[in-house]
């Protein structure tokens, strides 16, 4: 993440930030792929606090799996009523198993009630979503982007995509841009690199403003 490049067109995307009651975890149907060190920091803090995880109502014994050689969280079948109005046909009808019934994120919830940062337990790739970090072509730097309709790396036949499908990775007409919207998962992942991700996307909105000023003059 220190060295990638930043897509600054795909920050000026119109985003709005996450409105559980409306988009109900939409992004964590289908659970999270974690790394070893996920797999282990998970287990033990679901394991160290089972009394207050029952105070929530969270009781499930069976809560992580093996996708091939890949841990991930296990899913459960949802009915309609738990999934969003308009729910991606293409995804399948599922929720993490660590989501609660007002679809909020139960290690997000336990950590914020033992003194720690929210996403403390959470993986990576669910606090940073819908951030992406693609990986280096070639000589390229990695790149730091946002899945877009017809450019989601998720795409492929008979599945449009993942990113650019959930409600906080939709363009809206009256959101904001998306590193305004995205600040606080920018704000993470730039002192995770040693950067102020935020700054530079802002003045790179900036300058392009004033480019495109000085063309249109």
């Amino acid at each position: 993440m220190r060295e990638a490049a930043l897509d600054h067109e795909a920050f000026t995307m119109r985003l709005k930030a996450c409105e559980l009651p409306k988009c109900r975890a939409t992004c964590c149907h289908d659970g999270a792929l974690l790394t070893d060190e996920e797999m282990t920091g998970i287990g033990e803090a679901v394991e160290g606090h089972r009394d207050l995880l029952a105070s929530y109502g969270w009781t499930a014994e069976h809560y992580l799996t093996m996708a091939g050689r890949q841990g991930r969280t296990v899913t459960l079948e949802a009915g309609d009523e738990a999934l969003e109005e308009d729910f991606p046909p293409h995804f399948p009808k599922t929720r993490c198993v660590f989501l609660d019934p007002e679809h909020r994120c139960i290690l997000q919830r336990l950590a914020m009630d033992t003194a720690q940062h929210p996403w403390w337990w959470k993986p990576v790739s669910c606090w940073m979503h819908p951030l992406l970090l693609r990986p280096p072509a070639g000589s390229e730097r990695p790149l730091l982007t946002l899945a877009r309709p017809g450019q989601d790396p998720a795409a492929e036949d008979g599945y449009p995509g993942f990113g650019s499908c959930t409600p906080c990775g939709v363009e809206v007409a009256d959101g904001l841009p998306a590193w305004q919207t995205l600040r606080p998962e920018l704000e993470l992942l730039g002192k995770i690199s040693g950067r102020d991700l935020v700054r530079e996307l802002g003045e790179g909105e900036d300058r392009a403003k004033r480019i495109d000023g000085a063309i249109n003059r």
